[in-house]
């Protein structure tokens, strides 16, 4: 996984939130997006999640086991765009 960029991770951990039906009110721990990548790669996925709660792309909830996530249909075209993205590597 050596060379991925920020925007080829992003469009992964979309890829998987999408493909698990992960929307509006079905979410999932943020521990979870971390699997399926490299040990040396989960400080910059928990980052770029980060990244995407700013852009507005993850909508947090809070839960008393944890912070959990979901995609927001309402920036569809993004998460398609960083989807696209990861799928042409």
């Amino acid at each position: 996984m050596d060379g991925w960029s920020d925007n080829e991770i992003k469009g992964k951990i979309l890829h998987k939130l999408t493909r698990a039906g992960k929307f509006e009110a079905s979410h999932t721990a943020i521990e979870n997006l971390q699997k399926g990548f490299p040990k040396d790669f989960i400080g910059r996925v928990k980052d770029l999640v980060r990244d995407l709660k700013k852009e507005g792309i993850l909508m947090p909830k809070k839960t008393n086991y944890g912070e959990q996530v979901s995609v927001n249909l309402a920036m569809k075209e993004k998460v398609l765009k960083y989807i696209e993205i990861f799928l042409k590597k």
